[in-house]
């Protein structure tokens, strides 16, 4: 979504975006279809589109697919792609990109066979190249790469059930955690850059403390089909809200206090004992 919610964009396995005119809320859902929310078309993928991302700041939008390529376009017309990134797919094939908060010009993708690439959106160059993966040869899919929202750092989700923290200054791994009992697909920061939250296939979406790196909060959201459980979460941008999406065909949304952890644990390979959250005024 754009930053006023006022345009919308998806990716499909056709491999185009479509950009959307948002509805008036008021309007009535058995109106007829009304052919103006349809804005129009990206082309330029030969592949699916496996993630989107909008620049408020730039009016931009970033995609990434499974032809290989990082695309950049102007999200206020439906000209061709900017500029493309791993033309040559010499990091691999993109699963996940996000904008880097710290750099405004650089851009932050994951890859499937565990490498990440920062890329400088201006020059269209490489920045950096980091390794998720723990031993030379043996690589671990990434399933989301996300920036923080005001450190240079890099976070992933990882197909093994690890979060990894990276810095995106030097390239090294600051900190790896086993986060889940399957693989971890999904990854928000809340707003002000103190909470992550990350969901998984073993059907729990868990809240985590930025500074220490500790579980404050598990709860089931969805059902398993198919081998596969939560497909994306995200946090409200001003209110205590969260959502989250499944291979269940359903959308959630829960409340959640503001909470200050006054006991925190790791989860364990058993479903852990809730900490006693205490809520902020």
């Amino acid at each position: 979504m754009s930053s006023t919610g006022e345009q919308g964009f998806s990716g499909g396995v056709d491999g185009t975006i479509q950009c959307w005119n948002t509805p008036n809320p008021n309007i009535d859902p058995y109106d007829s279809y009304d052919p103006s929310v349809l804005r129009g078309e990206l082309s330029g993928h030969t592949d699916s589109v496996w993630g989107l991302v909008y620049s408020s700041v730039h009016q931009r939008l970033l995609s990434c697919s499974a032809d290989g390529t990082v695309r950049l376009w102007d999200a206020n017309t439906t000209s061709p792609s900017l500029a493309v990134f791993n033309e040559n797919k010499k990091l691999g094939v993109p699963s996940s990109v996000d904008l880097v908060c710290s750099e405004p010009a650089h851009l932050v993708t994951s890859f499937t066979n565990g490498q990440i690439g920062l890329f400088n959106m201006e020059t269209r160059q490489l920045v950096l190249s980091m390794e998720s993966n723990l031993e030379p040869g043996t690589p671990c899919q990434i399933n989301k790469v996300l920036s923080h929202p005001t450190l240079p750092i890099t976070i992933t989700a990882q197909e093994d059930r690890h979060i990894k923290f990276f810095d995106n200054n030097s390239g090294k791994l600051i900190h790896s955690m086993v986060a889940h009992l399957d693989a971890v697909t999904s990854l928000a920061v809340d707003p002000n850059g103190l909470y992550l939250m990350s969901g998984s296939h073993d059907c729990s979406i868990r809240l985590w403390n930025l500074e220490n790196k500790t579980c404050i909060q598990e709860f089931t959201a969805h059902r398993k089909k198919f081998e596969e459980s939560i497909h994306d979460v995200a946090f409200h941008p001003s209110k205590c809200y969260i959502a989250s999406a499944g291979a269940d065909a359903l959308a959630k949304n829960r409340w959640v206090p503001k909470v200050r952890p006054e006991l925190t644990q790791k989860p364990s390979s058993s479903s852990p004992p809730l900490p006693r959250l205490t809520l902020l005024a």
